[in-house]
This record gives structure tokens, C-alpha cells and sequence, in this order.
């Protein structure tokens, strides 16, 4: 199983990103993903999930409104829409797959891609 994220950068306050997670080896219709992220000196904190179906999503109250959580079955990949990003969303952004419902609870990951940065800076 690997989940790749990519789509991480440096950005300006008020910009836009969009991250993606590509997965293979798993059958991703039976997976939920989630995103989570992680800034240096702190922990990890589950930032969204969308359902197998993607009809069920969840965000953190710190990026609700901002951020938008999608999937493509098809194409096998999670999205991550982030808008009017702030400095306090530089991290690490990481994608997870898991067999349970929409969880942003780390612990209940089963897999986990490597991370992309995201910088918010002017």
C-alpha cells in the first residue's frame, strides 16, 4: 500500500493550495481518508476525512469553511482544497487511509503517505 501526497508549497497569506494523495495497492472504495498535519514542536492533528463514498466529511473547527475534503474512486485520490491559508497552517501535511468511518483520530489510521509542507509566508 502506498499513499502519495503531493501538491504541498510555499504560499502567500490568503492563497490557495490544493494537496492530493494518490493510493495504490489498496482498494480504495472500502478505505476512508483522512488529512492530517503536523507543525514542528507539535503534535499531529487530524485536520479532515471524507468517507468511502465521499458524501460523509468532517474538518477540524481551525480549517472549517476554509478547507474542502473531496475524493476521486476512479482516479484513486483524496484532495485537499485549502483556502485562505494562514501562517498557523505551515506543516506537514499528511494523508491516511483507514477500513473504519470517517475518523480524524490518528490512531485509527492504517496507513499513512509521507507528508508534503505547506509554508504560509509573504
Amino acid at each position: 500500500v502506498q499513499l502519495q501526497a503531493s501538491g504541498g508549497g510555499l504560499v502567500q497569506p490568503g492563497g490557495s493550495l490544493r494537496l492530493s494523495c494518490a493510493a495504490s495497492g489498496l482498494p480504495v472504495e472500502g478505505y476512508m481518508f483522512g488529512w492530517f498535519r503536523q507543525a514542528p514542536g507539535k503534535e499531529r492533528e487530524g485536520v479532515s476525512c471524507v468517507g468511502r463514498g465521499g458524501d460523509t466529511t468532517y474538518y477540524s473547527a481551525s480549517v472549517r469553511g476554509r478547507f474542502t475534503v473531496s475524493r476521486d474512486n476512479a482516479n484513486r485520490t483524496a484532495y485537499l482544497q485549502m483556502n485562505s491559508l494562514r501562517p498557523e497552517d505551515t506543516a506537514k501535511y499528511y494523508c491516511a487511509a483507514s477500513g473504519v468511518g470517517c475518523s480524524m483520530t490518528a490512531s485509527n489510521m492504517q496507513y499513512w503517505g509521507k507528508g508534503t509542507q505547506v509554508t504560509v509566508s509573504s
